[in-house]
């Protein structure tokens, strides 16, 4: 009985060694950690454009709610993952804040000539640990 176990045993590790030998290759120059990173981000599939996004991006779908900035709006609250239509200085852009972290930022960065107004992102509680 304990020959049979052993040999089973010895059979499993074989298989194993085998089917990672045939994944493994050889690379030294770099740590493994950043190695095997680095295979990560070649892939294709890597980071959408609007993944790396730091202030959101252009949205396809219906806004959650609408905002009109007069002239002298000095601000703008909006919640992280919130779409918003924005209505300023003649221009309307239908927005998603999906950003990076909540730092405060001019929404000249969003629209292009809405200078003078800052952008307040909240968190949202979706994201809030508890």
């Amino acid at each position: 009985m304990k020959s049979k176990i052993s040999q089973f045993a010895v059979a499993v590790v074989l298989a194993a060694a085998a089917s990672g030998a045939a994944y493994a290759h050889e690379d030294n120059s770099e740590a493994r950690t950043s190695h095997w990173l680095s295979h990560l981000w070649d892939k294709s599939d890597g980071p959408s454009a609007n993944a790396q996004a730091r202030y959101g991006y252009p949205a396809t779908e219906i806004a959650d709610r609408e905002v009109t900035l007069a002239g002298g709006s000095q601000y703008l609250n909006v919640t992280r993952m919130e779409t918003v239509r924005i209505n300023v200085a003649g221009k309307s852009v239908v927005w998603t804040f999906d950003t990076l972290g909540t730092q405060p930022f001019p929404l000249s960065k969003v629209i292009p000539g809405a200078d003078g107004v800052t952008v307040y992102v909240k968190e949202s509680p979706y994201y809030q640990g508890g």
